[in-house]
């Protein structure tokens, strides 16, 4: 069993077994079956509870980084539990004796204020790969911390001991804090001791309710003068704990020196501040200067800067400028002071005015590294290089900066680079591109700057992957950015983009796509763009003979097309491809080249062109296992080679540090602009509905059934008229619409095997998508005994049951059903055929709607749609109408959308019908399969 943490779009963290089908295999680790089991059912009870079960797990016990990260959560929090001073702690415990509520208890000093914002940004930064990682936020850490607080009070309500029985079930080395304070504190007036040393205890409440401390010595005074032993033993156990791991307190405490005041050296003072996170693991209470209590004491480091200077090149071909200097706080240091620093043997050093940390060792090992690596980059470094270098992520050898080194080093980018790197972030002032112009359609803001982006990426030689969420436009933001490339190309002759064969012309643009959308971007490009000339290279929109030709001289045959469309099977299988360096080549669905090893995904990569993109809709930042083989393809090399980055995965992972996952995630992060429906920039751009046609084929048997049935009925007709006539034709079309579902709705059959099913495949690709974002969908049907074979199969699909309601269901029981898909979040997918729910429910959690057969009627299906699409939906809502192509389905929904004014008469019900009204010739020829068109790629 491998439990999986998961991030709800709600804000809940939810532990469920093996909840996804993607995890990356490199990064996991198989979980004890008796810890897997504790942590799956403390999550069922609540997030508090499992995040508490969670952080009672040994921390030598190798976790997932998902879960590593939420242990360390739960432990910061418990942390501020365990170093509650004595009055605040008692509040606590009152608190959890009285059993009230965490909003309660804040009063009265028993509130533990959660990090700073800074820290929460950084925790968010620094946040492993997780599902649904895009929810992760300041806020969310905030609500967490109080839910802990929370659970942990009913949790010590409940626990023999209150609150200290469960920090120390939790963790039984753990240390309450005791009594005793350790100050240091700065003293200017004496520059050979600039440091004093007390350590104080807890007297007892002032009049004021406030606590009053004493000098350590006067409790040994007092024990002495009433002869109580006892209780200054008492008082000394967090101290002899420290005195264990710590030699200074452990120095102290040998010559009693720990009893009086002391004046401390600057290596003395460094000693103790560098042993502060034992003493509070042991329960002292430290208060030391501000600037070493919040990690803001200065280090002078190696100041690395990487392209001040704008190369000979841009992108991937430039060679980057490359420094290192010693600095403080981001300023060169002069020669007088890096002498002082280097001279520094103390680890401390006062510098303009500030207390420096030094290690001299260190800091000379880490500028002797960065020199090497400057002298052997005399000519500068490459593009790639000093991108890893930035983010921190070691792929090569030949870039390799310990990990010590790195503590004692800056990486930044110089003035042009860093220019650079903020056009990326920021694309809207971006020049030299004017979206929409020849485009016949007005893009949202968004898409404009998504265009922009492309465009910039483009110029400057590099690969981008455009993750927005489904439905904000990917496909027209690439049309558009087509249009401005192919204008830029004319501008400028486009000499280097020339085919060295025939000598003139523009290379065309490469769009790789699944088979069933092929027909989609026909659709966009025609409607977006007609003045590009199309080859769409599939065998359901061209003959064989053509594909034949453009196999033999693909240079010649393509030389008058703008864009060329075809799908990854042909990649696969043709090896024209390859003879072209294209102008562009653009994945769409990029996650179809996701397993490196494969063939679809090596053939993908063997292309040769001057700009690649990859469109996908997934998360791609949270499968960190695939990235290798999506990058390589975008922007080859910046991974390092599959094996090297496949080592640096699992050595992060054996570390159990997310270090790596943050370096590596700011490494690929300009690469890919993602845009989600929830984003406030995006949503007042966002119409409140998308409708998308998805294209099904048919699967061979689907293919055979219907050629056979379409025979049938044709031999009949010639013995049929009138009612038995228009009978035998609407039984024909209801038959072929079963057929187009699935083989065995038309067979009254009950395997249901998806494989079968064209609509059925179509459904996995999209709802993968809708699952991955952990978002909801609506899926209609006209058929009733659709309903529980369709549930079946999401239900495994999202690995989680969701809900059926057909005409079946208890008319008591439908508003149940809806209370649960609108506030249950592990209620994915609600089934509804369209008679039963059609009208009158209120279904606004789901901002997916499927129709997975269509009824006809577009004021019936509109009704269905609205179930999502009404008052109180704040989502876009897609709407997702499958089609089988090639098909009477494709036919009809073509006159619906030519003709809509026939829509009322097209199988509506209860009306004569116009099919049943067409000769016998006109209606075989209207339902007629064009197999070349509707069946499935192999």
């Amino acid at each position: 069993m491998q439990p999986v943490i998961s991030i709800t779009p709600s804000g809940r963290i939810v532990c469920t077994p093996d909840i996804h089908t993607q995890d990356d295999a490199i990064l996991s680790i198989a979980f004890d079956n008796s810890i897997a089991a504790e942590l799956l059912d403390a999550f069922r009870a609540s997030t508090a509870s499992g995040l508490l079960q969670l952080a009672g797990i040994d921390s030598k016990v190798p976790l997932p980084l998902s879960f590593v990260f939420w242990r360390n959560w739960v432990q910061r929090f418990l942390k501020a539990i365990s170093q509650l001073d004595d009055e605040r702690f008692a509040v606590l415990e009152k608190a959890a004796k009285s059993g009230k509520s965490a909003s309660k208890s804040t009063s009265g000093g028993a509130n533990i204020a959660p990090p700073d914002e800074l820290a929460l940004a950084v925790l968010v930064a620094d946040a492993p790969p997780m599902r649904g990682l895009e929810f992760l936020t300041n806020e969310l850490l905030r609500t967490l911390w109080t839910e802990l607080l929370a659970g942990f009070l009913q949790r010590a309500h409940d626990t023999e001991g209150g609150c200290r029985g469960v920090l120390l079930k939790l963790n039984p080395d753990a240390h309450l804090l005791g009594r005793v304070t350790f100050h240091l504190a700065e003293n200017k007036r004496d520059p050979d001791k600039p440091f004093a040393f007390l350590a104080t205890y807890a007297h007892r409440l002032s009049a004021k309710s406030q606590v009053q401390h004493l000098p350590l010595g006067e409790a040994l005074r007092q024990s002495a003068a009433e002869r109580d032993q006892a209780k200054l033993t008492e008082l000394l156990v967090p101290v002899r704990a420290a005195a264990s791991r710590s030699e200074v307190v452990s120095e102290m405490l040998t010559s009693r020196a720990i009893f009086q005041p002391q004046a401390w050296s600057v290596s003395q003072a460094y000693r103790f501040l560098n042993d502060v996170t034992v003493m509070e693991e042991a329960g002292l209470s430290v208060r030391v200067p501000d600037w070493w209590k919040s990690r803001r004491v200065m280090r002078p480091q190696v100041q690395v800067r990487i392209g001040d200077q704008r190369g000979s090149a841009v992108g991937l071909d430039s060679l980057l400028d490359f420094s290192a200097n010693l600095a403080v706080d981001g300023t060169p240091l002069t020669d007088v002071e890096r002498k002082q620093l280097l001279a520094a043997t103390d680890g401390l050093t006062l510098l303009r005015g500030k207390w420096v940390e030094v290690d001299q060792q260190k800091l000379k090992q880490a500028l002797a590294q960065w020199n090497e690596l400057q002298q052997e980059h005399a000519d500068g470094i490459s593009f790639l290089e000093g991108m890893r270098l930035l983010a921190g992520t070691q792929l090569q050898s030949s870039e390799s900066v310990d990990d010590e080194t790195r503590q004692w080093s800056s990486v930044t980018s110089g003035a042009w680079l860093a220019e650079i790197l903020r056009q990326i972030r920021d694309p809207h002032g971006i020049v030299g591109c004017d979206p929409g112009i020849g485009l016949q359609a007005t893009l949202r803001p968004y898409q404009a700057d998504g265009v922009r982006w492309l465009w910039f990426m483009t110029q400057l030689g590099l690969g981008a992957c455009l993750a927005d969420d489904m439905g904000l436009g990917k496909t027209i933001q690439v049309i558009d950015l087509i249009l401005q490339l192919k204008e830029a190309d004319q501008r400028t002759s486009a000499i280097k983009h020339r085919r060295a064969s025939s000598g003139a012309g523009v290379a065309p643009f490469l769009l790789i796509v699944p088979a069933s959308l092929i027909g989609n971007w026909k659709q966009e490009l025609d409607r977006f763009a007609p003045q590009l000339k199309v080859f769409l290279a599939h065998r359901s929109e061209c003959d064989a003979a053509t594909l034949e030709k453009v196999a033999k001289k693909p240079t010649t045959e393509l030389a008058r097309f703008d864009v060329v469309v075809t799908t990854y099977t042909l990649i696969r299988r043709a090896t024209w491809p390859t003879h072209v360096h294209w102008r562009m080549v653009v994945l769409d669905e990029a996650q179809a080249i996701k397993n490196a090893g494969s063939a679809q995904s090596k053939s993908v990569r063997k292309l040769k062109s001057s700009g690649r993109i990859a469109l996908t809709g997934t998360p791609v930042e949270n499968q960190l296992g695939d990235l290798w083989s999506l990058f390589d393809f975008c922007v080859p090399g910046l991974l390092g080679s599959v094996k090297q980055f496949r080592d640096f995965l699992k050595q992060m992972t054996k570390q159990q540090d997310s270090g790596g996952v943050s370096a590596l995630r700011k490494l690929v992060r300009p690469y890919i602009l993602r845009r989600m429906k929830t984003d406030p920039n995006i949503v007042p751009d966002l119409p409140d509905k998308t409708e998308v046609k998805v294209a099904c084929g048919l699967s061979k048997k689907q293919a055979v059934l219907y050629e056979q049935l379409v025979a049938d009925v044709a031999k009949q007709l010639k013995q049929a008229d009138g009612i038995k006539r228009r009978g035998l034709v609407l039984s024909m079309l209801m038959r072929l619409k079963q057929l187009c579902n699935h083989p065995d709705q038309f067979l009254d059959q009950r395997a249901f095997d998806p494989a079968e099913s064209g609509k059925f495949q179509s459904l996995r690709s999209v709802c993968e998508a809708i699952c991955e974002r952990q978002e909801k969908v609506l899926v209609f049907t006209q058929f009733q005994s659709m309903c529980e074979p369709l549930s079946e199969f999401l239900a495994a699909e999202f690995r989680k049951p969701g809900l059926v309601l057909h005409g079946g269901v208890a008319v008591a029981k439908r508003q149940g059903l809806v209370k649960q898909f609108q506030e249950r979040d592990d209620v994915p997918f609600f089934i509804i055929s369209v008679k039963a729910g059609g009208t009158g429910l209120n279904l606004t959690a789901a901002s997916h709607v499927i129709h997975f057969d269509r009824w006809w009627n577009p004021a019936v299906e509109n009704q269905a749609t609205d179930r999502a699409y009404r008052i109180g939906q704040k989502r876009n809502v897609l709407v997702h109408k499958f089609v089988c192509k090639g098909t009477l389905e494709e036919r009809i929904d073509q006159m619906i959308c030519e003709k809509q004014e026939l829509a009322e008469n097209v199988l509506g019900e209860g009306s004569e019908t116009l099919l049943t009204e067409m000769s016998d010739s006109e209606l075989l020829k209207f339902v007629a399969l064009d197999v070349s068109r509707a069946t499935l790629d192999e």
